[in-house]
């Protein structure tokens, strides 16, 4: 059995400040196997980890893509998907680079996650091949927990990761899992996954009107 953070951000996030040589002490220091790295409309540090080797944990290449229907994380990819393309195009664009399509934190209000309605179309028409179910950065548990309701009631595999930004958030949110060596075999293993985590608030480092309502400092 592995762990597996299944979505984080670097620096190239660009709202994000992680270094690689800050997430692999940050490896080491909670004992991960596999790092789903998703950054924002970006792949080029997940790249760079993965061809550097610099990291004791293997390196997942994924994208977390902004849509018009809501936000979508492309894993096992080999190139950058543009964002505000149309949801079907960007799943169509995973696809076609064998990759996995990924539902982050669906049911936040706070964040542009795609919705019931959306997850339920995308799942009828064969297109969605993992949910979220336990985001580390969602404030209130009811959020998770209505994501893990419908991926149950689906029959989706659900995932969790720490949605980390900062060092200190990655591995937050983890999924222990067998092993797998591509895209078919995550599949297949997530599916016996089991989910650990914790709530892990983001740092107040973009002030906002209202960002202390949404989230207090740790």
């Amino acid at each position: 059995m592995i762990r597996v953070d299944c979505h984080m951000h670097t620096f190239a996030s660009g709202d994000a400040v992680t270094t690689l040589d800050q997430l692999a002490q940050r490896v080491d220091e909670v004992g991960l196997d596999v790092v789903c790295i998703t950054d924002h409309h970006e792949v080029s540090a997940a790249q760079l980890a993965q061809a550097e080797r610099a990291i004791n944990a293997r390196i997942v290449v994924g994208e977390e893509i902004r849509t018009p229907a809501g936000e979508i994380i492309g894993l096992f990819l080999n190139e950058r998907i543009p964002y505000v393309l149309p949801l079907d195009e960007v799943v169509g664009r995973i696809r076609a680079q064998g990759g996995v399509t990924y539902a982050p934190h669906p049911f936040d209000p706070i964040r542009n996650g795609m919705r019931e309605h959306t997850l339920r179309r995308l799942h009828a028409e064969g297109q969605l091949d993992v949910i979220e179910i336990f985001n580390a950065k969602t404030a209130k548990d009811e959020f998770n927990q209505a994501a893990k309701a419908i991926a149950d009631e689906l029959g989706i595999p659900g995932a969790a990761g720490s949605d980390a930004h900062d060092p200190i958030d990655i591995g937050t949110a983890w999924v222990e899992m067998p092993d797998f060596d591509g895209p078919a075999s995550f599949l297949e293993a997530i599916q016996h996954a089991t989910v650990h985590g914790e709530y892990a608030p983001y740092p107040l480092r973009y002030p906002g009107a209202n960002a202390h309502e949404l989230y207090t400092p740790r």
